[in-house]
């Protein structure tokens, strides 16, 4: 069975409602196209897969889809969880919302500690783009799973050994159809997915 969707960290949860920030209806709207795509979404065994988030203004704060909002066909602000903190070598992340973080909240937190420029990460599935991708795009070693502090390591070293940075998305080798893309903006993001010239 699928691991994904699997929170693997330690949470530090604060239930609170989640204000409206800049950039959700345009989060959603992404969104909505990738569930069309069903590169994200929920499986056979529905368990949820794929995520997104927007960085709050320059801090290093963000908010991501919740853990298991894949079978929702439109997200609310509840469906939402603005990461407050988190620790890398702690496997630990703060969050706050009425559900807790995605899964993959330590990957998107790498992807906006090694790109400043970065405001919106994708986290999404395709096998087709994966097998296609893997190993010509800048890849995660395979032996590193999803959602671990390991991984979130392997993201800083592709931003410091590869050329992710001007190609602004990666494949993860350990996680058969996982793709991860960021840009300024979640239709930026969305955008380099749909882009098969980046492949250069």
């Amino acid at each position: 069975m699928s691991e994904s969707g699997v929170v693997k960290f330690e949470c530090e949860h604060v239930v609170r409602k989640v204000a409206p920030f800049p950039r959700y209806a345009e989060l959603n709207s992404c969104r909505r196209k990738l569930l069309q795509l069903r590169m994200v979404g929920v499986d056979a065994a529905r368990i949820g897969f794929g995520n997104l988030s927007v960085r709050d203004g320059d801090s290093s704060s963000f908010y991501i889809t919740a853990s298991g909002t894949g079978a929702v066909p439109q997200l609310q602000l509840t469906h939402f969880s603005k990461v407050t903190a988190y620790d890398f070598s702690r496997n630990w992340i703060r969050c706050e919302g009425a559900m807790t973080a995605s899964s993959e909240s330590l990957t998107h937190a790498a992807v906006y500690e090694s790109a400043v420029d970065a405001h919106a990460v994708i986290h999404c599935h395709s096998m087709k783009l994966w097998q296609q991708w893997l190993d010509r795009l800048p890849t995660t070693r395979r032996e590193v799973e999803y959602g671990t502090p390991e991984m979130a390591v392997e993201v800083g070293r592709l931003f410091r050994e590869s050329d992710v940075r001007d190609r602004q998305i990666f494949a993860m080798g350990g996680h058969p159809d996982g793709l991860v893309a960021f840009g300024a903006t979640p239709d930026e993001a969305f955008g380099v997915l749909n882009q098969g010239a980046l492949m250069r």
